[in-house]
């Protein structure tokens, strides 16, 4: 299916399918697309909610993360929802952290995929050189294990937003928000079930950033998926969907609306 993206107030999102809320948060270089075989799939039996985190329009002063975790939850509160599955990929995934430990009643599963928070290699370890297509273009393609996921399409979007002064400083300010913000010693105190998905080839959050997560998380599961990078949902939709629906069957949720 094509994703409809809605407009209502000040957020824009998809929102497809009905029953129990899965909510999707992209990361710093994300977009809408990027969980489009999650969509496809479990909108059938789920309603997939994902919002469009102003990641390039919010003020300065709020750029980073806690910023983009008070933007999700005023977005749950504007659409009344409850009873989440919170899935985040990269940076989605340190939000997804931050708002469980602030708002444990709303959270009753949590899904993280190359998910910042304890140790990330933001695009390979330098920003990407204003102007420079082929740069920009090898750093995006450093994304994934198969350099043909990172499409023109991905490339071009990507190459705009290098060469936007405004849309650079808020990237810089929330990249180095999300390095400062070292979770460690918070997310011992997350009990819900957790599945980590993670890229066995992932550069950018290694494979020992998930046996991390899984050592620290005492209610967590991890799986990797070989020949895979930073962004599993894209690179490899079905195993991903896989692993995720069986997870969703075996710790089904009680919903209390």
């Amino acid at each position: 299916m094509d994703l409809q993206v809605r407009q209502e107030g000040e957020f824009q999102y998809i929102d497809e399918g009905q029953g129990e809320v899965l909510l999707l948060l992209h990361g710093l270089f994300g977009a809408l697309s990027n969980w489009k075989g999650v969509v496809d799939h479990f909108s059938q039996n789920y309603r997939v909610v994902i919002p469009l985190m102003p990641i390039y329009e919010m003020s300065l002063h709020k750029a980073g993360v806690p910023g983009l975790m008070n933007f999700v939850e005023d977005f749950v509160k504007f659409k009344k929802l409850n009873d989440l599955t919170l899935l985040g990929n990269s940076l989605g995934g340190h939000v997804a952290l931050v708002y469980t430990l602030n708002n444990p009643s709303k959270v009753k599963r949590l899904v993280l995929t190359g998910s910042s928070g304890l140790f990330e290699d933001s695009m390979g370890g330098s920003f990407p050189k204003r102007g420079n297509y082929e740069y920009v273009k090898e750093r995006v393609a450093y994304t994934f294990y198969s350099p043909e996921t990172a499409t023109k399409e991905l490339v071009d979007e990507v190459f705009d937003i290098t060469n936007s002064n405004s849309k650079c400083l808020r990237i810089i300010a929330i990249a180095k928000s999300a390095q400062r913000h070292n979770m460690a010693k918070d997310i011992t105190n997350i009990k819900v079930p957790t599945l980590l998905i993670w890229g066995l080839n992932d550069t950018i959050t290694p494979p020992l950033v998930a046996h991390e997560f899984n050592r620290l998380m005492p209610n967590s599961e991890l799986y990797f998926i070989d020949k895979c990078g930073h962004a599993p949902m894209m690179e490899h939709p079905e195993k991903f969907n896989s692993i995720l629906e069986k997870f969703l069957s075996k710790t089904p949720v009680e919903q209390t609306t």
